[in-house]
Formats: C-alpha cells, structure tokens, sequence
C-alpha cells in the first residue's frame, strides 16, 4: 500500500539500510531492507527551519507531543493508550550512600502495559494500521508480546504472540486477556523468532521482531526526546540502558543525534556515555565488544530472571556497537544475583518496584563506579524498562535473600 503524506505535520522523508545506507520508500510497506536484510532507519527532513521546539505539543502528554518528528502520517491512523512522557525521578539515598552528586531514573514501568515496550509496538501498530496490515506475530520474551496484543486489540488487528514457555504466567495471562493468539515454545526468544518464520512463511502478518521493521525504533527513540525536555534540554554525562535487542538504546541515540542536528540542544551540551546493560546468562553484545567473539551469530545464552535481556542473537548488534562507539560507552554484564541485589537497594531506599533489568542498570552503575570509569561527581541516568509486578513468577520470596 502506498501513502500520500500531504496534510500530514510529519517530516518523515525516506528510509535508509542501517548498513549500506541504501534508501528505500517511506511510504509504503516495509520490513527490513532490500539490499542487505538488515534495519531500516526513518530520516526526516530537519532543515526546516521551523523546526523549533515550538513545534512540542504541550497539549499532549504522551509520546504523540513530536508528532512532527514521528513516522505517522495521518492522526486518524493513531492507537494509542496514553504511552509516553514518565517520570524522571531523583534517587536521594542512593546517591548520597555511594557519594554520587547526582542519580535519576526514567521510570518506563509506568507506561500503559507496563513497560517501555508500550512505545515502539504503540508506533509500530500505528504505522501497520496506516499501511493496510490485517494482523500481526512478534517473538517476545514478555513485555513486547504483551504491548503488541493491547494495541492490535486498540486497532483492531489480528495478534499472534510466541513466547518462551517459561515466560511468567502474567505476561501469558495479559496477552489472553487482549485476545490475541498464543503459542509457547520451548527454548528462549531465538527459538521463538525461528518459529515465527515457520508459522509467518507466506508473510500473510507483518512481523514486528525486533528491528524488522522501522518504527518500533521510532517510538522508542522519545525516550530521548523526552528525556532532553525532562531536564531542560540538558543531558546526563553518563546513560544506563538495559540493552536486550537493543531498540531502545539505539533510539535514545537516534534522538539526541536528531536534537543536536535541530538546534534544541546547545552546542555545548554533551551527549552522554552510553553503557549497554546484559545479563551474564546471556551477553552477546559484551562477548563482541571485548573481542571474545567476531559476532553474536553463533552466541548460546541461557534464561535470565530479566526475560528482556535474554536475546542471544540481538540483530541490531552493529548498531548497538556504533553507538557505544561514537559515544564512547561501554558494556556490563550482571549476574541474577546482582539483579535482585539492585531491586532491593531501589525498592528499599527509594519505594521503587523496578523490573530486574531496572535492578541490573543500578548494578551496572556501581561497578563502573567501583572500577573509576564513572566518576561521582557525574550526573548518572538509569532506565528502569518495565514493573516487577509481572516478574512476581521469577522474583517471589527473594525479597530479604
């Protein structure tokens, strides 16, 4: 199906393959690129100069406020659940008990669905419906499955989920309770994606996989943008991201890139040292960065109790490694052990019931801080992804342990 974007505020121009830089139409259906089989990337025309932050809808208090820097071309094509725009909290006692002059966390569990996922598969179900897509399938370890099945349910679109058998009963029962159609595999999310291409191999549901198609990337990129606004179009020196496919990592880059491209960010404004958070039961992107591997293409993980993180074969890999590259990050990975160490310390001293991916990037700030490569006199962001409610299958009665 082919679009028409007059009458539209989006900018939205062209895609490009993450790889070769090969640009494909934006208007009309696509999946990964043509040319390599790998992400496509939306690009959008920034030199207009009435581009100005003005162009923010205060109005609106969810991610839909940068319409005119989003994919979607026609408002009647929105579903929506109100995702977007959470809370950036300080985090007192923590910074004071390891001397930190300053410690946040974007707080993502209190999107709709319960995790940041409800960003990307909000814009991704929204560009689907606009492009003529009957339905959907997604491999998930949990929370994209779940965000998938609500807003298939919003637009009416037919919603296939696969998760690995041992995912929480929650995320199941959420998905069930949208209506979408379930299938549990055993193995982890790359058992998953295979079945999907078993079960999708005439193509009749667009596959939303992580990176498989364009805009789940650009509804996790306001995580950025919001972010910049949240502090007054500052930045943090040092960002902790928990990086399983890597979407959101990616995005948050892509977003301070197309900020500093704008003007909203001032010249002297830094963009931050981006760290990629893993699980040690399943660390890919780690395993290459520390050259103990060309790739993640052979990579064998195990299950974690962060079920986000366990993503043996991440295929935004290359892009995850530009932008710790051309940030000048770095990797850590977290033991489960560490991960409910963090909960705790968050739970405890600061009332907040984070995911173990929230636990680990905590975890993750203390050991960089522990080695020197953060320094206390930084300014510190953590992304909490999602709420511990759904984990309660994983987490129970490890509380005080």
């Amino acid at each position: 199906m082919n679009l028409v974007a007059s009458e539209s505020i989006s900018r939205l121009a062209t895609l490009h393959c993450s790889a070769c830089g090969t640009s494909h139409s934006a208007f009309e259906l696509q999946r990964v690129s043509a040319c390599c089989s790998l992400p496509l990337v939306a690009d959008y025309d920034l030199h207009d100069t009435t581009l100005s932050r003005d162009i923010i809808d205060q109005t609106d208090s969810s991610m839909w406020r940068y319409g005119a820097l989003l994919p979607l071309l026609h408002e009647k094509n929105k579903v929506t659940l109100g995702e977007g725009m959470t809370p950036m909290l300080r985090l007192p006692r923590l910074a004071a008990r390891h001397e930190l002059s300053s410690l946040l966390l974007k707080d993502e569990g209190q999107n709709p669905t319960g995790s940041f996922k409800a960003r990307g598969l909000g814009m991704a179900i929204s560009k689907a419906k606009e492009l003529g897509v009957d339905g959907c399938i997604i491999p998930t370890a949990g929370n994209a499955g779940v965000a998938m099945a609500a807003y298939c349910a919003r637009a009416g679109l037919r919603a296939v989920v696969v998760m690995p058998r041992h995912t929480p009963q929650a995320f199941k029962e959420e998905c069930y309770w949208y209506g979408a159609e379930v299938e549990l595999v055993d193995g982890l999310i790359s058992d998953c994606g295979a079945r999907v291409r078993q079960r999708n191999a005439n193509g009749a549901l667009l596959d939303i996989s992580t990176l498989k198609e364009p805009y789940r990337l650009e509804g996790k990129k306001t995580m950025g943008y919001e972010i910049a606004e949240q502090l007054n179009w500052t930045l943090p020196d040092v960002l902790l991201y928990p990086a399983g496919g890597g979407t959101g990592l990616i995005g948050i880059w892509k977003a301070f890139q197309e900020m500093k491209q704008l003007g909203w960010l001032a010249p002297e404004v830094k963009l931050p040292r981006m760290v990629a958070v893993q699980a040690e039961n399943c660390c890919p992107l780690l395993e290459t960065y520390e050259g103990r591997q060309p790739n993640c293409h052979s990579y064998h993980g195990r299950a974690t109790l962060a079920n986000g993180l366990a993503v043996p074969h991440p295929l935004g890999e290359s892009m995850m490694l530009r932008v710790l590259r051309e940030s000048k990050g770095t990797v850590v990975g977290v033991s489960d052990e560490d991960m409910l160490a963090g909960m705790r310390d968050l739970g405890k001293d600061e009332g907040l019931f984070v995911a173990p991916e929230g636990g680990a990037v905590w975890m993750a700030a203390r050991h960089l801080l522990a080695t020197g490569w953060l320094h206390p006199d930084e300014s510190v962001l953590l992304l909490n992804t999602g709420s511990a409610q759904k984990y309660l299958d994983n987490v129970a009665g490890r509380a005080a342990s």
